[in-house]
């Protein structure tokens, strides 16, 4: 009798053992199949990311902040680069708070409406690209800028031109 339940357990531990290494075996086998297809979804991340760092280098190219010859213009005059772009755009902007037509854009707005900058990029230490709107027609401007002898922000209009209005 002794025989037999020992027999008994012994062969319910080898079901239980053999349960046990199957069980963990397919768990283990998940594990390692979850693990490759993330390290697969990183490695297109890390390309994606790469690709997006390039197209901002490229796109960041003519920008006033990267560009170091023109920061250095500005601070060998002693001025504080963080506070002189905001400073030239607001100076802009503030241009769309003139009463009657816009001192800048060449363009007279549509009826009821005024020609007002939107967006402003600096691309170095003398030229400026911004786009205008009346919120129907809209277009872009090409400017230079300096800052005189007297401290005072000079513009001045290079280029310009309107998109064509389909209605």
């Amino acid at each position: 009798m002794k025989q037999r339940i020992f027999m008994y357990l012994f062969v319910f531990t080898a079901l239980l053992v053999l349960f046990q290494y199957v069980n963990s075996k397919r768990i283990f086998e998940d594990i390692n199949n979850k693990l490759t297809a993330q390290k697969t979804v990183l490695e297109k991340y890390k390309d994606s990311v790469a690709a997006l760092q390039d197209d901002i280098l490229k796109l960041s190219h003519f920008n006033l902040d990267r560009n170091e010859d023109a920061i250095s213009y500005f601070e060998n005059d002693g001025y504080n680069i963080s506070e002189l772009i905001p400073f030239i755009k607001d100076e802009l902007y503030k241009l769309n708070e003139v009463k009657g037509e816009h001192p800048i854009v060449p363009y007279v707005a549509s009826e009821g409406r005024k020609m007002m900058i939107n967006t402003v990029k600096m691309l170095n230490h003398k030229w400026i690209i911004a786009d205008f709107s009346d919120g129907e027609y809209w277009g872009e401007i090409f400017l230079t800028y300096e800052i005189t002898q007297d401290k005072q922000l000079k513009f001045n209009l290079v280029e310009y031109f309107l998109y064509p209005f389909d209605r």
